[in-house]
């Protein structure tokens, strides 16, 4: 299998899209399986068994069986077009709609990473000590809390660890521990000072 790989990347370069190696697996496809869809990416549209079978050094049965396996788990897709003639042509839409979606997840996955979540905030990427403080307070704080605690800090245009971590310490202090705790103060401060907006509040200085 390997020497089918290597004389394939000898004899021209293959385009491979990187989210398929990663995970062809996930998505239950074999080596043998892998091979055959690397070649059908980068082939003409037209499908026609007896050539991909001698470009690949498969017998024609095996390669009807892994087209077919292929089918069968709905990565590739065999079309009838009838123009002057009848022909049958490679459909890949499945299978990239397949690896649409694993991007799709890994994105939505990734925004509701509480480490992800402060790099979009401030813009940069965080150091592994910044890394080692979020895991603590992630030890000590509710995750709703900590990004509320981040918002807090934004917003009064502080974008560094150690105010946030002034902020967790005064919350916690007052009794704070979740999302509600917070929007009840708030409230409370509103009442007291109604001429105020509602982020207008000084969590630090606040005794």
């Amino acid at each position: 299998m390997l020497e089918k790989v290597v004389r394939l990347l000898k004899e021209e370069p293959f385009t491979v899209p990187g989210i398929l190696i990663k995970n062809y697996k996930n998505l239950g496809i074999t080596d043998s399986e892998l091979i055959v869809l690397i070649y059908l990416i980068n082939a003409d549209t037209s499908f026609n068994p007896k050539q991909i079978a001698k470009d690949l050094n498969y017998d024609l049965s095996t390669l009807m069986e892994l087209i077919n396996s292929l089918m069968e788990k709905g990565i590739v897709k065999i079309d009838v077009i009838s123009k002057k003639v009848r022909e049958e042509v490679i459909n890949l839409d499945e299978l990239y709609n397949k690896l649409s979606f694993i991007i799709i997840n890994d994105e939505v996955i990734d925004d509701t990473n509480l480490y992800s979540v402060f790099e979009k905030e401030f813009g940069r990427t965080l150091s592994p000590l910044e890394y080692e403080t979020i895991n603590a307070w992630q030890k000590q704080y509710d995750e709703k809390l900590i990004t509320l605690a981040l918002k807090e800090a934004v917003f009064n245009g502080v974008n560094n660890l150690r105010y946030i971590d002034k902020i967790l310490y005064e919350w916690d202090k007052k009794g704070i521990k979740q999302e509600e705790d917070v929007v009840r103060e708030r409230k409370k401060f509103q009442e007291k000072k109604s001429d105020k907006e509602l982020f207008d509040y000084d969590w630090l200085n606040d005794k």
